[in-house]
């Protein structure tokens, strides 16, 4: 909070593109519904892109610091009046310098908007939202609370279908409760859809104590390997990489206290598949039913399938497909058979 609230006062003052970094081009209607939430909600927010999964109707999503407020408001839409969506975030009150890009200090008065909490500007706004979606009723709610302590804001088990969070997981310093957390509020075949910050090895003491790579999204990067190693001893099936971009330092004093370290913005799918699915190797044809995706859906950085396309996967591709939300958007066949057999709703 001292860093983001004093130090950074426009874009420009990053030493990293860690919080900058491109990400996939967007659907058409990921784009109408960032259209349709308030300027405030979006200025006020500061997060590394869109993390916005696929298939989401009717689904009950988290948001793991959720800030303003931003992604909870698209994915509000996109999941539907059916669907439900949680944002839980740990922020105190900051004030708002107004234009669009930072955080001020408390010495500066705010330019547009009153002085609050990341939460109280995600709550204010949820009539506006309901009234401007056509809403009956909120399909949002906002918790102030830690995403390593889910139970202590009434979090229950197996209750979301999605997990989403927006680089901020490497703020918190106890990964493996994170996603702990996020395995046992998941039903079964639910999935961690996130983004964050990776290194290429472990980091030394003097980069993870130091305050302005912490602010930068670096000195609490996890080794990439120790994701893997932490995600199934949680319990989740192996990582799904989605995308990765390299990140520049931009600065010359912190390039030489981080050595020959690298840094990557990954985002990663995570799914809880329960037990033995019965899945080995087989054959998939995608039919093409996923809004915005009709002609191909990008998976992950190894499957992209295409309408109609017979798509070879792997033992752990065929147990997500088969466990997963995605089920009823695919015809799935054990390798060598005669013929698709239909899963899911079907």
């Amino acid at each position: 909070q001292d860093y983001y609230g004093k130090e950074l006062q426009k874009l420009e003052d990053l030493k990293t593109n860690a919080c900058v970094t491109s990400a996939r081009p967007l659907p058409k209607a990921v784009r109408d519904a960032l259209e349709c939430v308030h300027e405030e909600v979006v200025a006020r927010y500061y997060g590394c892109g869109l993390v916005i999964p696929e298939c989401l109707t009717s689904r009950r999503i988290l948001d793991l610091g959720s800030g303003s407020g931003r992604d909870c408001y698209l994915l509000s839409q996109l999941v539907g009046e059916r669907g439900h969506v949680t944002g839980i975030d740990m922020t105190e009150g900051q004030v708002w310098c107004g234009d669009g890009a930072s955080f001020c200090p408390s010495s500066i008065p705010p330019l547009s908007f009153p002085s609050s909490s990341q939460v109280e500007v995600a709550k204010k706004h949820i009539p506006y939202h309901m009234d401007k979606f056509g809403y009956q009723k909120p399909n949002v709610e906002f918790l102030q609370g830690y995403m390593e302590k889910l139970g202590d804001a009434g979090l229950a088990d197996e209750s979301y279908d999605i997990v989403i969070s927006n680089c901020v997981i490497n703020l918190a310093p106890d990964k493996r409760a994170v996603l702990r957390e996020a395995y046992r509020v998941l039903k079964p075949g639910g999935e961690m859809y996130f983004s964050d910050i990776y290194a290429s090895q472990r980091l030394s003491e003097a980069v993870r104590k130091h305050r302005v790579l912490w602010g930068e999204c670096l000195a609490g990067a996890l080794y990439w390997k120790d994701l893997y190693s932490i995600a199934e001893e949680v319990g989740f099936h192996p990582p799904c990489l989605v995308t990765a971009s390299p990140i520049t330092i931009g600065d010359k004093e912190l390039e030489g206290i981080i050595g020959d370290c690298h840094f990557v913005s990954a985002t990663f799918r995570l799914f809880k598949v329960l037990g033995s699915s019965g899945a080995g190797p087989g054959q998939v044809i995608y039919n093409g039913g996923i809004m915005g995706h009709e002609r191909e859906l990008v998976f992950d950085a190894n499957f992209t399938f295409k309408e109609g396309e017979v798509v070879d996967v792997d033992a752990e591709m065929a147990a997500i497909l088969q466990s997963s939300r995605f089920a009823e958007e695919f015809l799935i066949r054990d390798s060598g058979a005669n013929a698709a057999t239909p899963r899911g709703c079907c």
